[in-house]
């Protein structure tokens, strides 16, 4: 019956991601219809079902053992204001396909349409003749409301994805912690990338809904051999709007509110730029520009605050290094220990072993927009991506128990 479930579950989403997707952007205000459209599609079709927990065995001189995964019962997951209806999705596929059941915790600025996502999918398992418990939701979500979430000993796994408040505080908890975290993920250029593909790339994933993934490129460090070459890509690129040094900086000190620096990576950005469209955000320093434009961009010193201040808006510093190793380096100290993403575009395939090797990031794109990592490209999709506690993309088998059943000295038949 599980496998029944998800398949109803996966055709629901499919068949209400338009207008899911048109809510989230107008009950929040962040990101593009459709841009959401896309997640919403990507979670539903993507995310591993009942086919990762399939059992296996081993068998050897002393018997046979048999490995299955089990459920851990009731988890709780919070959902972020900035993928509303496509965590949603994504999180119950995972969850239900592992054999739980899920209490959601919606951002109170997104709860309509979390809660409307909720209630398709809710009504997709009963029609696949499964328990509407298996899916429930707080009505009125509240910090208060998560908080009993992570208290409450009946439920066993939390899976929480935010901002750095929510995730220390899930960290704190006593329970198993599935902990999606911030990211402030840097690009490297190098001499040898191709352009002017890399600067679409770019401008592709830095802007795709509005720069509220976490995935989402943040800052470019372009090598010196290389700066001409990648600045003449951007500026050749209706997509983009360049902005002067005065125009960055009337809009940093607009826009962050607490900036981030490399002794710091936590800071606070004002959230009414959060997501926005560029040329609202344009206008909101007193510039006019054309509504095809996706994404505003400079260049600046790597000392400049929205180098490392994590802001999930479609506005993009650029930066330069001496060379690959300088590069590298200061990617690094951008990505600020969060492990989540990185990106370079490059075809010298020892420099894109080096940078991979020091960024140890769970999502390393070459060669691509950032969001080819999430499953757009090769490879399964998730809207959860666990760097703080490890799991990397997480699917099905991450929300199970790993259960062994040894039988000795028998059942082995060669």
């Amino acid at each position: 019956k599980r496998v029944k479930i998800i398949a109803a579950i996966r055709k629901a989403a499919l068949e209400n991601a338009e207008t899911l997707a048109s809510d989230a952007q107008i009950e929040t205000k962040m990101g593009r219809a459709a841009d959401k459209v896309i997640k919403n599609k990507l979670a539903a079709e993507k995310t591993p079902g009942v086919e990762d927990v399939q059992p296996g065995a081993f068998t050897g001189d002393h018997g046979m053992t048999l490995v299955e995964y089990g459920p851990f019962g009731v988890v709780g997951s919070v959902i972020p204001s900035t993928n509303p209806t496509s965590t949603v999705i994504n999180n119950t596929i995972s969850i239900l396909s592992g054999g739980n059941s899920v209490i959601f915790a919606p951002h109170p600025s997104a709860k309509n349409c979390s809660l409307k996502a909720i209630s398709i999918l809710q009504n997709a398992v009963i029609s696949a003749g499964g328990p509407a418990a298996l899916i429930s939701a707080m009505k009125k979500p509240s910090l208060e409301g998560a908080e009993m979430l992570f208290d409450d000993p009946r439920v066993k796994l939390m899976a929480v994805t935010g901002g750095p408040a929510v995730v220390k505080r899930a960290m704190r908890s006593e329970k198993r912690v599935i902990a999606a975290g911030p990211g402030n993920p840097p690009v490297v250029v190098d001499e040898t990338a191709q352009f002017p593909k890399c600067a679409a790339d770019i401008i592709s994933g830095a802007s795709f809904d509005n720069g509220v993934l976490c995935t989402a490129e943040k800052a470019v460090i372009v090598c010196d051999k290389a700066w001409e070459s990648f600045i003449s890509a951007m500026r050749s690129d209706s997509r983009a709007f360049e902005l002067s040094a005065g125009q960055f900086d009337i809009l940093t000190k607009a826009a962050i509110k607490k900036p981030a620096s490399p002794e710091n990576s936590e800071g606070v950005v004002d959230r009414d730029f959060v997501g926005r469209d560029a040329a609202v955000i344009a206008k909101a320093i007193g510039l006019e520009v054309p509504s095809a434009v996706r994404l505003l961009w400079a260049a600046v010193s790597r000392e400049h605050p929205y180098v490392w201040t994590e802001q999930l808006m479609p506005v993009l510093p650029v930066t330069k290094a001496a060379d690959i190793d300088e590069a590298i380096e200061l990617a690094v100290k951008v990505e600020a220990g969060n492990r989540h993403t990185a990106v370079m575009h490059s075809t010298n395939v020892a420099n894109l072993s080096k940078m991979a090797r020091a960024m140890q990031c769970s999502i390393f794109v070459k060669n691509g927009p950032s969001y080819m990592g999430l499953g757009m490209g090769t490879g399964y999709a998730t809207l959860t991506i666990s760097t703080p506690t490890g799991e990397g993309l997480t699917k099905a088998k991450d929300f199970t128990r790993e259960l062994r059943c040894a039988l000795v000295d028998s059942f082995r038949i060669v």
